[in-house]
């Protein structure tokens, strides 16, 4: 499995992050594990083209 780092805080109720190679791809949770979760997702479209 290949490691990425990323970047978040967390900002009233709200975790928000972004991968450290797509600084412009931005996404929130309500929980750290849900913000890793929506990270992974974004990494998955970045990865198959679906987004660029």
């Amino acid at each position: 499995m290949e490691m990425k780092r990323f970047i978040y805080y967390q900002d009233g109720d709200l975790w928000v992050g972004w991968l450290e190679e797509y600084p412009d791809y931005r996404t929130q949770g309500h929980t750290l594990d849900e913000l890793k979760e929506n990270l992974k997702e974004i990494h998955e479209e970045i990865s198959q083209g679906q987004i660029s």
